[in-house]
């Protein structure tokens, strides 16, 4: 049985952009064949319907201002790329030194893709130890798990958001004998992966598990309607947000299930509203984040 979800603190009515927190979003992709930026875009809208104040958006230049008309509530960091609009990993670390600095969470991985160079920059972000949170999504857990020893220079508190094939190539990388796929396997690996690394995952898929590798959660809620591209990215942005407002009083493991818990319940507010669960989009998951979170300050669900 899975122990209750802790309350959602309630918001200072006395609140300003100071109170609620920072996130860094760090992701998108401009070298050629394919151009990724609605992850970061989705990422962003999660945080800041989740109610983080502020959210920064660092992603390749050229692809800053198109991210910044899908979301012109968020701030773009221009990171530089070379000729090719590849990363150029140093000038990305002196860039997110500089200018992140007041984002007390990241998110790391959407739609960053998955070359030497973003294996670098996620690298780096990880093995800072400035005390920051980072949510570690999409295509940072697809670096890692290329990246001969990762392990050894991880640092920062981490949540990490595998879906099961993600989970999978982690798990080979770090020769861990779990199921992500089996429902019954599946808080098992979730635990196996939290113990070996030290952070909190998020196993995400039907029944949702969340572990920090000593206390272990599954999500009761959720359907098909949330299995639509760009999901996932909502999801990390809500965990970040949240984070940003309760890490301190809530911990990376209380964030993290309230996030998977409001995440559930806007896909299933949704499909209410729609009588049926195919066609949402993800940022719709988005809009129905305050609703659910606002629900879920007057009704603990376990």
């Amino acid at each position: 049985m899975s122990e209750p979800l802790p309350p959602l603190p309630s918001r200072d009515p006395a609140g300003h952009k100071g109170t609620f927190g920072t996130v860094c979003v760090v992701g998108g992709h401009a070298a050629p064949p394919v151009t990724m930026l609605g992850s970061v875009v989705l990422s962003s809208l999660g945080a800041l319907r989740a109610g983080a104040a502020l959210c920064i958006v660092a992603a390749p230049a050229p692809l800053v201002p198109a991210i910044l008309a899908a979301n012109p509530s968020a701030t773009g960091l221009p990171l530089p790329v070379d000729g090719e609009g590849r990363l150029v990993p140093h000038a990305v670390a002196e860039a997110l030194d500089t200018h992140a600095r007041k984002a007390g969470v990241l998110v790391v991985g959407p739609g960053l893709g998955t070359g030497h160079a973003e294996s670098q920059v996620v690298v780096r972000i990880l093995a800072q130890d400035d005390g920051r949170p980072v949510v570690v999504d999409a295509d940072a857990l697809n670096c890692l798990a290329a990246t001969d020893g990762f392990q050894l220079d991880l640092r920062a508190p981490m949540v990490l958001t595998p879906h099961p094939g993600e989970y999978a190539r982690l798990a080979a990388a770090l020769r861990i004998d779990a199921d992500p796929f089996d429902p019954v396997a599946r808080p098992h690996a979730a635990e196996r992966l939290a113990q070996r690394l030290g952070c909190v995952v998020v196993l995400k898929g039907h029944g949702t598990v969340v572990s920090d590798g000593t206390r272990t959660w599954t999500c009761a809620r959720g359907s098909d309607a949330l299995a639509v591209g760009g999901s996932g990215d909502v999801l990390a942005g809500v965990v970040a947000g949240l984070l940003a407002q309760h890490g301190r009083a809530l911990g990376l493991y209380g964030c993290a299930r309230l996030a998977v818990e409001a995440h559930a319940m806007a896909g299933d507010d949704w499909a209410a509203r729609e009588g049926g669960t195919a066609g949402m989009l993800a940022a719709e998951i988005a809009a129905g984040i305050p609703a659910a979170l606002g629900a879920m300050r007057t009704l603990v669900r376990p």
